[in-house]
């Protein structure tokens, strides 16, 4: 499928958008483990959703789903009331696979977890040696990804509480390890040097478990957390309306700035601090962004944005900025080309274990579209200010970059045409719908 994006036309008007997708994959499988049964309004139904959830249905777990309201029946944390040994297939989704593996873990029960090709080339030895050291039997593949075979546990053992350094911020990594860590006979501390997103803590202290996050005593850029995993009480259900998605909200965020004339609200936005670096960096070049009605919904800071076109100037990205964007980076990047002025994003490496390798194929296909852009080892520079022109450009089976690359086309010199477009469907399967609501001439084929 071809998705072309006709430059302009100003977007306005209000929107809401689908839940979040971070806070939807981890409420089904959370919700799997809790003592009775949960209810989960404004889920996003994509298809990295549809792959947890039917990763729920191959281990027994029951679920239903009407429009965006899912109910799941959990079974506790006894895996042995589920059948092993089990097939999951994790599709093209790391955060699925990771957190699967924390899970299968706790519940003691044999499984293989594997995917696609893309899935089977993303690091998964970042999981595997603490699995292993809190006496999880785990194999990877010899190249260190999937597929992942795990292997029962004896019924009643526990594993071993953690105490462990995460070499980077990871919000994937650390879910994993909290997970495991509700089999565990004490209490298990991670120490991550950055502000990874922190829905799991958020959302296991709504599910009443013992848990503490706090900034380093003498680094407040280094976080510590503290699980006590529950000795005899079940998790307690959960009961939530998943804000929209700021993820996805970035990419109108985006449009609205580059694209002359433009003024959009977007309503009920999930505004975790953790999670809107973007904001900052956006804010720092200049945008005119106003957020209001603030509130909060289960644990979550929630508000809505107003958006307004803005000549943008250059920034720099790195540091604990960077880990809280990490997602918006290729959106972030169209920005860039738009702005007036030089912006530099480094310490980003990360980002070549991405869907794609984020940065090579972000680079190439801006270049494509005129955009001066230097590609290094760990980011980029873009020389912002310049046209950007119209063409066919490919999104590399990265659901992001397809996005961001439809994004410029609104404020491009001519149509810009993304092929295999369809992956979008990934994470926001209503994107190019909400684009035309508010205006935006966007079209298949």
């Amino acid at each position: 499928m071809k998705i072309a994006a006709v430059p302009g036309r100003p977007l306005s008007g209000a929107v809401s958008l689908p839940g979040d997708k971070s806070i939807s994959h981890r409420a089904a499988l959370f919700a799997a483990l809790a003592g009775g049964e949960s209810q989960i309004d404004n889920f996003l139904v994509a298809g990295v959703t549809k792959v947890m959830l039917e990763a729920l249905s191959e281990l027994g777990i029951n679920w239903s789903l009407r429009g965006t309201r899912l109910e799941v029946k959990g079974i506790g944390m006894q895996g042995n009331k589920l059948v092993d040994p089990v097939m999951l297939n994790c599709g093209n989704s790391g955060t699925t696979m990771r957190l699967l593996a924390g899970a299968i873990a706790t519940l003691g029960i044999s499984a293989v977890l594997d995917g696609s090709p893309g899935l089977r080339s993303r690091p998964m030895k970042r999981i595997v040696d603490p699995l292993r050291a809190m006496g999880v039997s785990i194999e990877a593949s010899p190249q260190n990804g999937a597929p992942l075979r795990i292997g029962a546990r004896s019924p009643g053992r526990k594993l071993k509480p953690l105490d462990y350094d995460l070499p980077i911020a990871s919000a994937q990594v650390k879910t994993c390890l909290l997970l495991a860590a509700l089999g565990a006979n004490g209490q298990t501390v991670l120490r991550e040097p950055g502000p990874s997103r922190d829905h799991t803590e958020r959302m296991l202290q709504a599910m009443k478990v013992d848990l503490t996050r706090s900034s380093g005593e003498t680094d407040p850029e280094h976080f510590e957390v503290r699980l006590s995993p529950p000795e005899s009480r079940e998790l307690e259900p959960l009961l939530i309306d998943i804000p929209g998605d700021f993820s996805s909200a970035a990419f109108l965020i985006v449009a609205a700035l580059i694209t002359p004339g433009s003024r959009i609200r977007i309503q009920g936005v999930g505004l975790n601090p953790t999670r809107t670096g973007l904001l900052d960096a956006l804010q720092s070049m200049g945008a005119g962004i106003m957020i209001s009605n603030r509130r909060d919904s289960q644990g979550e800071p929630v508000g809505d944005l107003e958006i307004k076109y803005q000549p943008l100037l250059g920034t720099q990205i790195s540091g604990s900025l960077l880990v809280r964007m990490i997602d918006e980076i290729p959106v972030f990047a169209v920005a860039a080309a738009h702005a007036r002025g030089r912006s530099i994003v480094s310490q980003a490496g990360e980002l070549r274990h991405k869907e794609s390798d984020r940065i090579s194929d972000l680079c190439q296909e801006l270049r494509r579209l005129g955009v001066k852009v230097e590609e290094k080892s760990d980011g980029f520079i873009i020389e912002g200010g310049r046209h950007v022109h119209g063409g066919i450009i490919d999104p590399h089976g990265d659901h992001r970059l397809g996005m961001a690359l439809v994004v410029a086309g609104l404020a491009a010199q001519e149509t810009v045409i993304v092929q295999n477009s369809e992956i979008i469907d990934e994470s926001f399967p209503e994107f190019r719908e909400v684009l035309v609501s508010l205006g935006g001439e966007v079209h298949i084929g």
